[in-house]
This record gives structure tokens, sequence and C-alpha cells, in this order.
């Protein structure tokens, strides 16, 4: 069993498409903070989206080794557009209210002394950033399954 998992083109260019987004993102933070932090490494948010990689990667791998017009890739783009609309609309506005809430936390602060913790606001994507992914993951797959 572990020795088909592991031989599996698609599970592997799946998970090279999520590496490869998120070292592009590790090398836009290092390059801008000049600084290392391992947070990034499973960090959600930015550019490129390592959601819509992975996902536009699964379906295009599935597309081109079971066919682009089996039910299997006809689920995998469904699943691959409900995961691209979480990342662009759910999870960016929960960025959104992170954002309002830490001024809140700011504003109350320089009035007087609150223990409270920032909330993380980068946690959603844009549309470029998805675009983006879904396109690395989309030249992934096709790199490394054909």
């Amino acid at each position: 069993m572990w020795k088909e998992i592991f031989s599996n083109r698609i599970i592997s260019a799946t998970l090279i498409s999520w590496f490869i987004a998120q070292s592009i993102k590790i090398i836009f933070n290092v390059v801008r903070e000049k600084k290392f932090s391992f947070v990034w490494l499973l960090s959600t948010g930015g550019m490129p989206s390592a959601h819509a990689a992975s996902v536009s990667c699964l379906s295009a791998a599935i597309g081109i080794k079971q066919g682009f017009s089996s039910p299997l890739f006809a689920f995998s783009v469904i699943f691959a557009l409900i995961v691209m609309f979480d990342a662009q609309t759910w999870r960016r506005s929960i960025g959104v209210q992170a954002r309002i809430l830490n001024n809140i936390v700011d504003d109350l602060h320089s009035g007087r002394q609150i223990e409270e913790k920032k909330l993380r606001e980068l946690i959603g994507h844009t549309p470029i950033e998805v675009f983006i992914g879904a396109l690395l993951g989309v030249l992934t797959a096709i790199i490394f399954t054909l």
C-alpha cells in the first residue's frame, strides 16, 4: 500500500505544487522582511495561493491521467472551485475582520492598558493570488504527470 501511495504521481505533483507555492511565499517574505521565520512554512495567505496551486494541480493531474471527461475530474474541478472561492472570500473576510479588531485593540491600548493578543490578519487571498496559484498548479501537473 505505502509503495503505491508514494509512487502516485498525482499525489506527488500536488505536494510539489504546494511546496513550490510555499517556497515562493517564503522567498518573497525573506526579501521583504530581510529575515526568515519558520511560521511562514505553514502560513496561509500571500502570493501565490498554495491552496489554489494544490487543488488546481490535483484537478489538472486527474484530467491528464483519467481523462477530462471522467467523473473524477468533474468532482475534482468542483472541489477546486469551492476551495479557491473559500480562499478568496470567507478566509479573506476573516482577515479583514482581524485587521478591524486589531485597530480596535490598538485604540483601546492608547487609552489604557489591555492585555489582548493581536489576531493574524493575512488569512485569505486576493483573486490574483488565487489565479497565480491555480496557474502554478496546472503547470506543475503538466510537468510532473505527463
